[in-house]
């Protein structure tokens, strides 16, 4: 296993199971804001190294009327505010190769969004800016799969990549996530994070967008902690009924510290340390 260091606090890989969260979508710059405040301060306490994350643009929407976000400029400008402000690493994904140093000028983390994890393209021009690279694991690809993605990025002289489960298509609308996924990945030398929320998404099962089983949400994460994941990845909303991408499969933050304490416990057994040794 290669360890992944965001900054010198936060690695992926290294025993410490990291929290990567924050909106779908940047709604506006006060409230990606606000909310990376609040999720800080709850990981904080919890004893978790803490990533935000958020798009600037979602390019991939089931519907052309749905909202996308702020776009590249003003996104970028948001999301190095929230860096600034808060004192956290700062993750975004890319759709165009273009976009790759524009980004990485701005962000810890380039993110390969899952439909486009093939694109060789993409890839490279991620691993060539020297930033850390996630590369979400393909609905449609096998976790062993991933060892080709991975050795794109090490190919461009990039050792700072981690892959992300989001679920596998189960039939249509659905997502299933198979558990063996997580150490076969782990086996590929790269630390896992596990894309809790978006596994509980029902692709385009909403009439225009997808819809989600949030309900479901600390069950699968503690799955998958205990399946051994290096971090958990999750989107996390004040009021998921009002948010303009991926409400229904999204945290309500009122849940996030319950949830952070059993996940903390739960990968204290897995590392057979203590609760405190997190802290």
């Amino acid at each position: 296993m290669i360890a992944v260091p965001v900054t010198e606090t936060v690695v992926l890989g290294r025993g410490a199971l990291v929290l990567i969260a924050g909106p779908c979508v940047i709604e506006s710059e006060a409230h990606a804001l606000g909310l990376g405040q609040r999720i800080a301060a709850t990981a904080r306490a919890a004893g978790v190294p803490y990533i935000f994350k958020a798009s600037f643009d979602k390019a991939n929407r089931t519907s052309a009327a749905s909202f996308r976000g702020p776009g590249l400029e003003a996104g970028l400008e948001i999301l190095g505010r929230i860096r600034d402000e808060l004192g956290v690493p700062v993750l975004t994904d890319i759709h165009e190769a273009w976009q790759a140093p524009r980004a990485a000028a701005v962000v810890d983390v380039l993110q390969i969004p899952a439909f486009l994890s093939r694109q060789t393209d993409l890839i490279t021009e991620a691993a060539r800016t020297g930033r850390v690279v996630n590369i979400k694991k393909g609905q449609f690809m096998a976790p062993l799969d991933m060892k080709h993605a991975i050795a794109k990025v090490r190919a461009a002289g990039n050792d700072r990549v981690f892959v992300t489960e989001r679920g596998t298509s189960f039939g249509y609308n659905n997502l299933v996530v198979d558990m063996r996924g997580f150490p076969m990945m782990r086996a590929l030398g790269a630390p896992v994070v596990f894309d809790v929320t978006h596994s509980l998404q029902l692709p385009g099962a909403g009439d225009g967008v997808s819809a989600g089983l949030s309900e479901y949400v600390e069950p699968l994460a503690s799955a998958g902690v205990a399946a051994g994941v290096d971090g958990v990845f999750l989107e996390v909303h004040e009021a998921p009924e009002r948010a303009k991408s991926d409400g229904p499969n999204a945290l309500p933050l009122a849940r996030l510290a319950p949830l952070l304490e059993r996940l903390v416990a739960l990968h204290a057994v897995v590392q057979g340390r203590t609760t405190a040794g997190q802290r």
